[in-house]
């Protein structure tokens, strides 16, 4: 195939998305064919390495067999039948579950988004059983920078305008603080604060890593006022930074945990909301619920994505290559001088921050598409690598040294601009 015909076969995929599709997104110019563990292949058969893994969403690497296999086996039984009735699959998985987070008990739901709205639920109406605050003033305190997702009342309490622009009237019941910051916190603290609802790294602000102490002191201070702390780990969770679960790295133990994302093996959606029965059992028959919320498909395939997790040691695995992509991405910010700001992160989570005055984010992700590194910004001016937890070494080096050679370029390029002189008068 010539470049001239791969052209049009990218450009009638991405004309026929924009002829379509609502116009909500802005992708990279790459047409997904195919993909297996952590490579892709576009429509033309270029291949990539998948350095996002669907930001967190394929962790297991694409199709894992065993994943594959399982969704196989359950597809023969039933799929679907809803929680009208029992079944063989939601049982075992939310034991698993239970083991691996240490919680009593979980609500299964179908995404991130709507885990959180179960959290704000629970949290609600926690405030007013249990502590007593009348119904309608409860208040949930947020970070600024936070993204929890897009349904209408999550938007409410973001601090992005142009997640809000248009979308009002806004749902009320949040109050913000500094992320990282506990004299915000103890000044946004109200007698009708029922919970901290908050990421252990912020993503979508550019991989944002509070400073080493915060969530012990956010945990003491929940306890003193009797605020649950609700921690959503839908991105951060399942070993994405080098632990089964972020709340690790800071020696604490929420109230509550959100899981989604990985939690579906790469393969489809699935979430849960996870506390012990005296926050839980807030929750009654008919107060809450999902029609495909814990399907047996979904069930069937995230509880032998758990099992890979650990029998797989990708936790750990997580942990050893993480160091190893921060360490060789501060390489490069030490050879591309001052257009890498900052390398940060945990476990196969890093954001490199790019100085806004000598390129964008995303004309750097496009840069490392057209070499066959997938990445994506966030902000104009973060570059997220995420990879699935089954990355390489090798792997790691070949994306690391393309991200070197697109940096280089990049300062090469500005350093041989001439210089304009301005004439006076």
């Amino acid at each position: 195939m010539n470049a001239k015909t791969m052209a049009a076969t990218t450009d009638s995929f991405v004309a026929k998305e924009a002829q379509y599709g609502a116009r909500n997104y802005a992708p990279v110019h790459v047409v997904v064919d195919h993909a297996l563990d952590c490579k892709v292949w576009d429509v033309e058969g270029r291949e990539y390495i998948d350095m996002m893994s669907a930001y967190s969403a394929v962790s297991h690497g694409h199709l894992h067999p065993r994943l594959v296999a399982a969704a196989q086996r359950q597809l023969k039984k039933v799929a679907v039948t809803s929680r009208a009735y029992y079944g063989t699959t939601l049982g075992p998985f939310l034991e698993k579950l239970s083991q691996v987070t240490g919680f009593e008990r979980a609500l299964p739901m179908n995404t991130g988004a709507e885990a959180v709205e179960t959290a704000i639920k629970c949290a609600r109406r926690w405030g007013h059983r249990v502590k007593g605050i009348a119904d309608g003033q409860q208040q949930i305190l947020v970070a600024r920078g936070n993204f929890h997702g897009r349904t209408s009342t999550i938007i409410s309490f973001s601090t992005e305008p142009s997640y809000q622009d248009g979308f009002g009237p806004l749902a009320s019941g949040f109050a913000h603080f500094d992320f990282g910051d506990m004299a915000s916190i103890r000044a946004a603290t109200t007698d009708r604060t029922c919970a901290v609802l908050i990421e252990p790294i912020q993503g979508e602000a550019g991989v944002l890593v509070p400073p080493a102490g915060f969530f012990g002191e956010l945990r003491a201070w929940c306890d003193e006022n009797n605020i649950l702390l609700i921690d959503d780990e839908v991105q951060a969770g399942l070993g994405r930074t080098g632990r089964w679960f972020a709340f690790e790295h800071e020696g604490i133990r929420p109230d509550a945990l959100i899981l989604g994302k990985a939690l579906g093996g790469g393969l489809l959606p699935i979430s849960a909301f996870c506390a012990d029965a005296k926050v839980m059992d807030v929750f009654t028959p008919n107060s809450h619920g999902s029609t495909f919320g814990g399907n047996a498909l979904a069930a069937a395939v995230a509880l032998e994505g758990l099992k890979v997790l650990e029998d797989e040691k990708l936790v750990e695995n997580s942990a050893e290559l993480g160091q190893y992509l921060i360490a060789s991405l501060r390489e490069v910010q030490v050879q591309a001088g001052s257009l890498i700001r900052e390398v940060r992160g945990r476990g196969l989570w890093v954001g490199v921050d790019i100085d806004p005055a000598q390129a964008t984010a995303r004309e750097l992700v496009e840069r490392l598409a057209a070499k066959g590194v997938l990445s994506k910004e966030t902000h104009e001016t973060v570059i997220r690598f995420a990879p699935p937890l089954t990355i390489t070494h090798e792997l790691i080096d070949q994306a690391v040294g393309i991200f070197r050679e697109v940096c280089l370029e990049k300062v090469r390029v500005a350093s041989a601009s001439p210089t304009v002189e301005v004439a006076h008068a």
